[in-house]
This record gives structure tokens, sequence and C-alpha cells, in this order.
């Protein structure tokens, strides 16, 4: 037996992490809106509408710290910072545009889908 290795609920706990990271309503918003280009921090916040200036701190960092986003200071007065999007983040994007496009094909369906199952429902 290798003592080494991790048991497969320790896989799946760090799988199940990164999904509720990269799932989250403002993770997607903020790579969606870099995957366009580098943008300043207000620049992000204008084009990811309702997010407070906290929320989209903490979700650079977050993004930043997983590898997803890079911060680069430019040395000016005042020094001035733009967020881009890694290689990583840009997988992440692609994987997004992907999904965004299976909601809009298949959005109709969805929509009778729930109307039947209203109907149905008591």
């Amino acid at each position: 037996m290798d003592v080494t290795a991790k048991p497969a609920h320790a896989g799946c706990k760090a799988v199940s992490e990164i999904l509720s990271r990269v799932g989250d309503k403002w993770t997607i918003q903020v790579v969606v809106a870099l995957s366009l280009g580098s943008r300043r921090f207000n620049g992000i916040k204008r084009h990811v509408g309702g997010i407070s200036q906290q929320m989209l701190t903490r979700t650079l960092k977050t993004l930043e710290r997983d590898g997803m986003v890079e911060r680069i200071v430019h040395h000016s007065s005042p020094p001035q910072v733009e967020y881009s999007l890694t290689p990583l983040g840009y997988s992440l994007a692609e994987t997004a545009h992907q999904l965004a496009q299976w909601a809009a094909a298949h959005q109709l369906e969805i929509e009778g889908n729930r109307l039947q199952y209203d109907a149905r429902s008591p």
C-alpha cells in the first residue's frame, strides 16, 4: 500500500473547492471581462455590473492567487495597475464561453421544460 497517496476524498474535496470558486457569479464575469483584454480596476468594475469594490478586490486577489489573473503595476505617477488573464485564465474563459453558447442554444428548450414541469406541479 502506498502511504504517500492521498485518499480519494481529498482529490474530490480539492476539485469541489475549485469548481465552487470558478462557478462563482463574480469569478466568471471578471474572467469574461478580462478575456476581452487587459483592464484597469475601474474598467473591470464598469464591465461587471453590480459588483462592489470590495467583492471585485477579493475576486481579483483570489484569481491572482490561483494563477488565473496577472496583476501588472506600471511605475508611473500615479502608479497604474492593470489586470490580465494568464494562459490558465484564458482556458477558463474559453470554457465559460462554451457554457454560455450551450445555454443560449438550449434556452428555449429549457424554458419549455420549465413550463411543462410547472404545469404538472401542484
